[in-house]
């Protein structure tokens, strides 16, 4: 299974094509991020990111939707602790 987690973009840092870059916030965590993949996004766009790589551009719904997802499901109880 594949894990992708949006983000916004605070910062680009490089403008070249192979090497562009830049700081992405996850709901207050800020990461270095590899922006190649999505040549057209900029500051305040959200993306999805993968193992370090935007992969695509998402809306700003999207974004809360996955995110509040994301939130409820680290609030889950965790079946395996049930186990032991």
């Amino acid at each position: 299974m594949c894990l992708g987690v949006p983000g916004r973009i605070v910062s680009v840092t490089d403008d070249d094509p192979l090497l562009r870059m830049g700081t992405v916030d996850f709901d207050g965590v800020r990461r270095a991020v590899c922006l190649a993949y999505v040549p057209d996004a900029t500051v305040g766009d959200y993306v999805i990111v993968h193992v370090g790589f935007a992969i695509t551009r998402i809306d700003a719904q999207e974004a809360a939707t996955t995110l509040a997802v994301i939130r409820a499901a680290s609030l889950a109880p965790d079946p395996a602790a049930e186990d032991a």
